[in-house]
Formats: C-alpha cells, structure tokens, sequence
C-alpha cells in the first residue's frame, strides 16, 4: 500500500493516528494532501478533526454548536471555524482595541463573522 516514502500505510492505524495527533491545524491539512496514504489516513480520522475543532470551540461555541448541529463533520466544521476563531480571539483580547482607523488595521484582522460575533466583539471592548 502507498507510494515508496508512505511509511504510515504500513504502520497499524493506532500508531499513525498517535503520530498525526501531534500536528497543528495547518500541518495537519498540509500531511494531508502529501500522498494518498497519509490523506485516506487523515480523512478518515475523526478523532484528530474533533480534537482541534474542541480547542477552537473555546473561542467559537455557538458556531461550532451550530455546525455541528447542520450535520456537518468535525473535519468541516473545524475548516469553517478555524480562521474565524484566530482573528475573533485577537479581536477579543483587545489586540486592535488602539487602532486609530480601520485603515491601519491589518487584513487579515477582519474575516466575515455574523452580527452575534460582531456584538460579542463589541461588549469585549466595551468592557476594557
């Protein structure tokens, strides 16, 4: 099975799984598409999707909720919330809170989140 270097289609699913659970979000999606072994390996692996949505389920609860709710896997729902949650908690622990225009913030600072997100922002900063 796999290609030549596809050192992970011969280890037993365990192992491999116990090796990709130590990747970040990015390296994770990256091993992924590195060849058909790793990707039917990753895929497939719920486990490893649903433990790094939980991480950002801490900034992003009702969309996560919501998500998962829809039916949506945890891979998905990990892919539709992951950035999200990067820019909505630099948002909520005031790191544009001394902005002087919306020209000086950086780009990726905004990112489409809906009025509930926008009205958690909000109270964050009006509370400091």
């Amino acid at each position: 099975r796999g290609g030549l270097g596809d050192f992970v289609s011969a280890l037993p699913p365990e192992v491999s799984s116990r090796i990709f659970s130590g990747l970040d979000v990015e390296s994770l999606c990256h091993a992924s598409v590195t060849c058909k072994g790793w990707h039917r390996v990753i895929e497939s692996n719920e486990r490893l999707w649903r433990h790094h949505c939980l991480t950002v389920r801490a900034v992003c609860q009702r969309e996560i909720d919501c998500d998962r709710g829809n039916g949506y896997s945890w891979k998905i729902t990990l892919l539709r919330n992951y950035w999200k949650s990067k820019v909505k908690q630099e948002w909520l622990s005031g790191k544009y809170s001394n902005i002087p225009s919306q020209f000086s913030l950086p780009e990726k600072s905004m990112y489409p989140m809906d009025v509930d997100t926008w009205g958690e922002i909000l109270e964050a900063e009006l509370e400091r």
